[in-house]
């Protein structure tokens, strides 16, 4: 995407609404990662943002750092009850910038895929594995590429929300050889056109999986969604997780 600024997407027009539709799949991702990380820890989320998993799993107990590099998001964050207590480190998530070693390390809802290349996100993994501990678990969350098999000819255009005073369309042009996702989200408003734009790069669970093998990990659980439901040719997105 020309022009496409990374730190831009999530600055703060994004982190103003960024917490405006939960997802609704919090309570399940926090118990999922409080087994692998039991209380008091401690657990490190990269690209933690406005805490919507952070926030709540530090309230059972485990002690939680974040990563990130939008100082927007992390304002949002810290404004919240208990955002004070995650210790966030500013930085590129990929390098897991923080000192010591972690029962569990996470990554949800896509955000491998905000790594644009496939070099940063193999050093993502190789830099996790120097920071688990050895019985350590990596988690990653993330959508499985068959879901934009609605592209025609590449590319698709989504009515996300149609209401009296506003419409937002999802736009999306997808390059089968960089696997880039360029998107925006655009709102159609009475007071002007607002666009939310992101680029992504997909990658399948079994390019992930050799991701992992090249940082000395291996898949040691993966299901279709953090209730544990079984992972299927049908499954739109995968919990995966990895280890010694």
């Amino acid at each position: 995407m020309d022009g496409f600024d990374p730190m831009a997407s999530f600055g703060e027009e994004t982190a103003a609404i960024y917490d405006d539709e939960p997802r609704g799949d919090e309570a399940a991702a926090v118990a999922f990662l409080e087994r692998l990380a039991p209380p008091p820890g401690p657990a490190l989320e990269l690209a933690v943002g406005t805490g919507r998993i952070a926030l709540p799993l530090a309230a059972r107990g485990v002690r939680v750092d974040g990563v990130d590099q939008s100082a927007a998001m992390v304002a949002r964050l810290r404004a919240k009850p208990g955002g004070n207590a995650i210790g966030v480190t500013m930085g590129d998530f990929a390098d897991v910038p923080v000192e010591g070693r972690y029962p569990l390390v996470y990554l949800v809802f896509n955000t491998i895929f905000n790594l644009l290349t496939q070099d940063d996100q193999v050093r993502c993994f190789a830099n996790v594995a120097e920071h688990l501990t050895d019985d350590g678990s990596f988690v990653v969350e993330a959508a499985v590429p068959s879901s934009l098999y609605r592209l025609r000819d590449d590319q698709y255009v989504d009515a996300e929300a149609v209401g009296v005073a506003e419409v937002t369309l999802d736009v999306g042009r997808f390059d089968p050889v960089t696997q880039l996702l360029d998107e925006t989200h655009v709102v159609l408003a009475p007071e002007g056109v607002r666009l939310y734009p992101i680029v992504t790069r997909y990658a399948w669970p079994s390019e992930l999986d050799l991701m992992a093998r090249l940082a000395g990990l291996r898949l040691t659980q993966r299901w279709g969604g953090w209730e544990g439901e079984p992972f299927t040719g049908a499954s739109r997105l995968h919990v995966s997780v990895y280890g010694r």
